[in-house]
């Protein structure tokens, strides 16, 4: 090498090279943020990677990073297309390394792919299923349950709105409604277990607000999910009769307890299934009848005798449920019995005397009738006789009886009436006063069909006579007159009369007793012969045991009659009986032998009567079950004793009542208690009420009641007594048998299977089934149940075609809407029709309403002329409906149905806008055209065509902050878009705005539909004008505070709490060296109620520690637009520099070689001190190993960890003019030196150093080599220039 080029500095050969080198620039890449529809096709263009080359070489693009897999870009355009399908839901943001290159420079950037939401996802329900229990009385209108669905998507496509699509059976679609929004089901009429469902599938539909983004068409998705509703029956039905009306006959003189006829009601509450009570409320022969309260069967309780009560006897049965029903009474029904009473020939002819004539002339029975008649007088004896028979058909012999029958004869002999009955006389000369007194014969009434009917009468004929007898006693001596001593005065001791004869004698004798002396202690009535005692102290019999005395009776002819007496006077009784205890308990199991003894005394003389005893046991309930030997007092059972037997309420015991009475006259008696405990035994087996049953239930009925047995055990403690039942044969699967307790035992209660309809049709018309009634011990009883199935009339009316009519609103026709038309199979029939219910469709559910009114003859649906039908407040209208067969005589004579009138629309609506509060604000300078800055919801209520809306701007003012309104032009226009039965009207920008103006833009909107009628409203949209425009200063580069942009923002709206809009970020270059040196972002910062903020408030509020921390590590260092500016660098600086120094490489190129040569030394030298510095250099920044200055080299060799380069530490460190761009990127790194993390000790020599340059034009001493070097350069590149120092808080050397 020559001695001039070896006087170059090698340094300097280096940088002409490089500067060179630098003179192709490399590619920028002007795309930072794109967004990407997520439903965009593989294979399709996604966007275009917008890129700029100043030498406008050609370009070629590449992707790198992990989200490279999702796109593939064309090498040569930069259209980038998708790769593999995109899921917003999965990351909505894709940070997308690029690189562009033009040859010999690459630039590398990262763009940011924001995936805007498509709607392809469907609702999901949080619970797909569920089973609801309702009572059949909730009110309607009552929430059931809440049904809740989500959707990852956002917007409208996120918003789900729920239906339902089908209620199975089919009429619950009517009962229940689901609010669109929140999807709580509600009930909408009124359930009913027995006569409409006992449960309910409902299938609802959640399908969100819909969404399109790469499509044009709006997408909407949907899911379903199923939810039963169980109804549960409540007891709100009256019982019901079955097999009305009830009409039976019954025999008279029936026996009591004869099964008369049996009424079964049942409880129409099928799950309830309460069980009946009978009674009889009324009935036209009271006490006749009786009714079983468990089954209803009706038993003679009396005699019936058909001619006490008539033909029949009427009464009101009553069916009583035995629970309340929930009105908290007992529910009940009526109905009629009538019983006729079938006539018997039960009736002889009887015999009658009658007073009176005509209708006056009343008959009594009678059994005995005279007459009188003289003796030897032939004609006929009036006896005042009638026979009669109280039978409907009757027939009567009359014949005569008695020694004296052939003296008369009577008449009629045969009758078929009730007639008089006639003596005629046919032997006069047998009527002889001195043979015979009276004459006694017997008229014989018979049956001929029943010849035990027989009636007999005594006729006494009366002969007159004359008096020619005296009386007479019936003896002559009375020997055994004995009376008791102390007898009260009047004791009638016997009664003795004498007879006469004589006719006029009769009732005509009179008594004396004879001698006068015994009439001090007896005497006699002198009409009657009735002999009693006269005084009570004289007769004792211990003074005088014995008296005689003489009886005379006298006629009234004076004819006397005696007979002789004979009194014996006799002792009495008057000392009780005395019992030992007072009374006697014994225990004793039923089944054994009870021995028990009573013992009594008598005071009263012993060997006699009255001092002896008798036991006996007084009637009570069970004294026949005992025996007492009387004369010795042991009492013993006389039947094995049973509990069972005995009342249930006595719990076993049984109290007896014996007497011990003495022989004498009157007895005197005592008695005592005597309780007998009976303890049980289990040796009783069911027993069943009935040797068999029979019962009936109707076809097609799941679950019916069949009826009930009953089983009794007749032990009476529960551990011997209780019965379950099953049936063991027979059933074929068809019946069930549940076990109940009742107040007289344990019933069977028969059902038919729930799961099983009984088919009278089929073969098995009738079952014979074998109940087990088993007690706790298995004891058994068996009985045998016929159940028989009952045929059903199932030719009901039937509707012959869809009922749905259709009517425009507004109309008043005369006509029918239409007519409902139905058959019956049956030939006999008479159909009508009745309007059960009207419901009209209001808002989405459905109310009672009577816009309709139905014809009951012809079935015709006219509109009522009270009414206007207006389909915006009901669309279509449900009648339910039934036809009635009005001949139908069994079955079912009706059937229901649904009419559904669509209520059609036609346009009498404009156009109703739609309230909403919020607030509207447009960025001036953000607005192109196309911009939307507000929007309009309004809906028609009329429907189809005549509820479509366009919109339109009408006017546009503009209201400035001084309130001074005046016309613009038209700078907006609306969109129209649909979504469901919603228009909305998007008001966007046609031209960009002033960004000047302060104030509010006053924009019409008109709202017209198909028919012309329209709608205006007027709409506020604020202005943010420029003066609202904050421009913050980063440190980080343009690609790296698009990548933290959503975090900025988010940390931004959290300190300011307003809504953040950025409207660009653009590089930050240095005005020296023209090299980037930071980044600023301009964004606005506005509230939801229009208001913005300016700069310096916008520092205020992030200036807060708790913010200020987040956004300095995000690269914030100021903000441009406040009162505080960092000092800005002069712009042509860097440029001349450049110009320079490429003057200085043409001038000096020949001297190169020298220069390097010479300064080889120095920078060896320079280095080794550099090293010493550095290792005495205290920072916390500093990591292990020595700082190389102007290298950025620390912790590895070799490392720079700005440029990722790698410094070879034996090149040589003097940084001079002749520094390598890595190098001056160094340099530029000591220009922000602000957060250097040194210690004071550190920076205090350092800014004295500075102030020493500016006093001294000579070179200062410094700390570190570096420094002395950049102060050359600086000395170089500026002449006679202060040095001037840049303090960038966000930046340190060691930082970089």
């Amino acid at each position: 090498m020559s001695p001039v080029m070896e006087g170059i500095p090698r340094g300097f050969l280096l940088l002409c090279l490089i500067s060179l080198t630098r003179a192709n620039s490399s590619p920028t890449i002007s795309t930072l943020l794109v967004k990407v529809c997520e439903d965009t096709p593989v294979d399709s263009f996604a966007f275009k990677i917008e890129a700029t080359d100043k030498e406008n070489d050609p370009l070629t693009y590449s992707l790198h990073g992990d989200n490279a897999i999702y796109f593939s870009v064309d090498r040569n355009t930069g259209d980038v297309s998708v790769a593999r399908k995109l899921d917003r839901e999965v990351s909505d943001l894709l940070p997308l390394g690029v690189s562009v290159s033009d040859g010999p420079n690459d630039t590398p950037g990262e763009i940011n792919v924001l995936l805007k939401d498509a709607n392809d996802n469907r609702p999901n329900f949080v619970e797909s299923s569920n089973d609801i229990k309702v009572p059949e009385n909730t009110p309607t209108g009552t929430s059931l349950f809440k049904v809740q669905a989500t959707d990852d998507d956002i917007s409208y496509a996120g918003q789900v709105r729920y239906s339902i699509d089908e209620v199975t059976p089919s009429h619950g679609l009517n009962l229940f409604n689901i609010v669109p929004t929140t999807g709580e089901v509600r009930l909408n009429g009124a359930l009913n277990y027995t006569g409409l469902s006992s449960n309910y599938r409902l299938r609802i539909n959640a399908t969100d607000g819909g969404g399109k983004c790469f499509y044009s068409d709006v997408k909407y998705l949907s899911n379903i999910a199923f939810y039963f509703i169980n109804v549960e029956d409540v007891p709100d039905l009256n019982p019901t009769f079955l097999g009305l009306p009830y009409i039976t006959n019954i025999e008279e003189n029936s026996l009591v307890d004869t099964s008369v006829f049996t009424v079964t009601a049942i409880d129409p509450d099928i799950d309830v299934n309460d069980r009946i009570i009978y009674s009889i409320e009324e009935s036209t022969a009271d006490g006749l009848f009786k009714i079983s309260s468990a089954n209803g069967t009706i038993f003679v309780m009396s005699t019936i005798d058909r001619e006490d009560i008539g033909d029949a006897v009427t009464m009101t049965v009553k069916a009583t449920e035995s629970q309340p029903n929930i009105l908290g009474v007992y529910a009940s029904t009526t109905a009629k019995v009538q019983i006729n009473i079938n006539d018997v020939n039960d009736n002889k002819p009887e015999f009658y005397k009658c007073e009176g004539s005509g209708e006056e002339k009343i008959c009594s029975k009678a059994s005995h009738f005279t007459g009188d008649i003289a003796e030897h007088l032939l004609a006929s004896v009036p006896i005042n006789m009638m026979v009669k028979d109280l039978d409907k058909t009757k027939s009567i012999e009359l014949t005569l009886e008695g020694e004296d029958k052939d003296v008369f004869s009577v008449e009629p002999q045969f009758t078929m009436l009730d007639s008089v009955v006639q003596l005629v006389v046919k032997q006069p000369q047998k009527l002889d006063y001195e043979d015979k007194h009276q004459m006694v014969v017997q008229v014989i009434a018979s049956d001929p069909e029943e010849s035990s009917f027989v009636s007999t009468a005594t006729v006494t004929v009366m002969i007159e006579d004359t008096n020619d007898n005296s009386p007479r006693f019936p003896k002559d001596t009375y020997l055994d007159l004995k009376v008791p001593e102390h007898s009260p005065p009047g004791t009638v001791v016997d009664t003795i009369t004498a007879t006469d004869l004589d006719t006029m004698d009769q009732g005509n004798i009179t008594y004396m007793l004879l001698p006068e002396s015994i009439r001090a202690y007896f005497d006699v009535k002198p009409h009657t012969g009735e002999i009693y005692v006269k005084n009570q102290t004289l007769l004792d019999r211990e003074v005088r045991s014995s008296y005689s005395a003489t009886l005379q009776a006298k006629d009234s002819g004076g004819n006397l009659g005696t007979a002789y007496l004979e009194f014996i006077v006799t002792d009495i009784n008057d000392q009780h009986p005395v019992i030992n205890r007072e009374y006697y308990q014994e225990f004793v199991e039923e089944g054994t032998q009870l021995t028990l003894q009573v013992e009594a005394t008598d005071a009263d003389e012993p060997g006699t009567v009255n001092s002896e005893i008798m036991y006996t046991i007084m009637p009570s309930n069970y004294s026949e079950y005992f025996i007492m030997d009387p004369d010795t007092g042991v009492l013993r059972n006389r039947v094995e004793l049973d509990r069972e037997a005995l009342d249930a309420a006595l719990k076993g015991k049984i109290e007896l009542t014996v007497t011990a009475t003495d022989k004498g006259m009157p007895p005197l008696s005592t008695t005592v208690r005597v309780i007998i405990n009976v303890e049980d035994v289990n040796d009783n087996a069911p027993e069943f009420k009935n040797s068999s049953y029979k019962f009936s239930v109707k076809e097609g009925e799941k679950g019916a009641s069949v009826g009930s047995v009953l089983a009794e055990d007749l032990d009476q403690t529960t551990d011997f007594n209780r019965i379950s039942y099953r049936i063991i044969d027979g059933t074929f699967g068809r019946f069930i048998i549940r076990t109940s307790s009742e107040d007289q035992g344990y019933m069977g209660n028969i059902n038919v299977d729930p799961d099983v309809e009984l088919d009278y049709e089929s073969a098995q018309k009738y079952y014979m089934l074998r109940v087990e009634a088993t007690d706790l011990e298995q004891k058994k009883a068996v009985v045998m149940v016929e159940v028989d199935v009952l045929d059903v009339n199932d030719e009901t009316p039937e509707f012959e075609q869809s009922m749905t009519f259709s009517v425009k609103e507004n109309s008043t026709l005369d006509e029918a809407v239409g007519t409902i038309i139905a058959n019956d199979k049956d030939g006999n029939h008479s159909l009508i029709y009745k309007l059960d219910s009207l419901k009209c469709r209001c808002n989405g559910s459905m109310s009672p309403c009577d816009w309709f009114v139905l014809e009951q003859e012809t079935g015709e649906v006219m509109v009522n002329p009270k009414h206007k039908l207006d389909y915006e407040l009901c669309d279509q209208a449900q009648m339910e409906v039934r036809v009635i067969d009005e001949y139908t005589e069994k079955g079912d004579n009706n059937r229901t149905g649904k009419v559904v009138i669509n209520i059609e629309d036609i346009n009498d609506n404009a156009p109703q806008f739609i309230f909403s509060d919020s607030i509207f604000v447009v960025v001036s300078e953000t607005a192109s055209k196309g911009t939307s800055v507000g929007g309009v919801t309004a809906r028609d209520r009329d429907t189809g065509i005549n509820a479509q809306i366009e919109f339109e701007v009408a006017e546009v003012k503009f209201k400035d902050i001084n309130n001074h309104t005046g016309v613009t032009n038209f700078l907006f226009e609306a969109v129209t878009t649909q979504q469901k039965d919603e228009y909305i009207g998007i008001i966007q920008t046609t031209e960009s705005l002033d960004m000047r103006v302060k104030g509010k833009y006053l924009v019409t909107v008109s709202a017209t539909d198909t028919g012309g009628l329209a709608t205006n409203t007027t709409l506020e949209i604020f202005t943010i004008d420029e003066s609202y425009r904050v421009e913050l200063q980063f440190r980080k580069t343009k690609a790296e505070v698009e990548k933290n942009e959503p975090s900025i923002i988010r940390s931004l709206t959290s300190a300011t709490k307003a809504m953040v809009e950025v409207v660009a970020i653009r590089e930050e270059t240095s005005e020296e060296s023209r090299a980037s040196v930071g980044s600023i972002m301009v964004a606005y910062f506005v509230y939801p109620n229009g208001t913005a903020i300016i700069s310096d408030e916008v520092e205020v509020m992030i200036s807060d520690p708790q913010h200020a921390l987040v956004l300095e590590q995000l690269g914030l260092m100021y903000i441009a637009g406040s009162s505080v500016n960092p000092p800005k660098s002069d712009p042509f600086k860097y440029p001349l520099i450049g110009i320079v120094a490429g003057l200085i490489i043409v001038l000096v190129v020949l001297i190169t070689s020298l220069v390097c040569t010479r300064r080889n030394y120095r920078r060896k030298l320079k280095a080794a001190k550099a090293m010493n510095s550095a290792t005495m250099v205290a920072s916390d920044n500093l990591k292990s190993g020595p700082v190389v200055p102007g290298t950025n080299k620390y912790t590895m060799e070799g490392a720079n960890p700005v440029l990722n380069l790698n410094i070879d530490t034996s090149m040589v460190l003097d940084m001079d003019e002749e520094s390598s761009d890595v190098d001056k990127v160094s340099f530029d790194s000591l220009d922000y030196s602000d957060d250097m993390n040194t210690s004071d000790k550190d920076i205090k020599p350092v800014m004295q150093m500075i102030q020493e340059e500016e006093e001294d034009n000579g070179l200062p001493e410094y700390i570190e080599p570096l420094g002395a070097a950049l102060a050359q350069r600086n000395q170089k590149k500026g002449s006679d220039n202060q040095q001037v120092g840049f303090s960038n808080p966000a930046f340190s050397t060691t930082d970089l």
